[in-house]
């Protein structure tokens, strides 16, 4: 079991700079800026849990980096959840784990800042939508592609 946790917090970590990659890649060639979602999510946590970052020089910048780092491990997470599925028999073709893998991390990240408040999911435009799908299409495959492959050397 601890094998397959080390192989899921790997290939999370490979498919969460795989979906930096691709993110950082479209801001890149559109222009646009970065999304303030994540900082957003951590500063209304903070605050539902009764210790807000307190407003002193580099808030700002704290939120930003706690957000980052929620990301990183939401990412490492959902590689750790699909590694112990592969482990229990759950071993669907790249075509469809790597999607439905960055299924699972895309609803990590979109469920709490649709229930948070900080985003409507249901009012995004198709460019939105496909901008947050892509990016989650790369992690899943790179993260279900490296658990899968891992399998096979074993």
């Amino acid at each position: 079991m601890f094998r397959s946790i080390a192989r899921g917090c790997a290939a999370g970590a490979a498919g969460t700079t795989a979906l930096n990659a691709a993110t950082y890649l479209d801001m890149a060639l559109r222009g646009r800026p970065s999304s303030s979602a994540p900082e957003d999510v951590v500063e209304k946590v903070t605050e539902r849990a009764g210790h807000p970052v307190p407003e002193t020089d580099g808030r700002d910048n704290r939120l930003s980096g706690m957000g980052a780092l929620a990301g990183i491990a939401v990412g490492v997470g959902a590689g750790v959840a699909a590694s112990l599925l592969h482990r229990l028999g759950v071993r669907p073709p790249l075509w469809l784990g790597g999607p439905a893998t960055g299924a699972l991390a895309m609803a990590l990240t979109d469920a709490p800042m649709a229930g948070l408040g900080v985003s409507d999911p249901r009012s995004w435009s198709a460019t939105d939508w496909t901008a947050d799908a892509l990016p989650h299409l790369a992690y899943g495959l790179v993260t279900y592609g490296l658990i899968s492959a891992a399998h096979r050397r074993r």
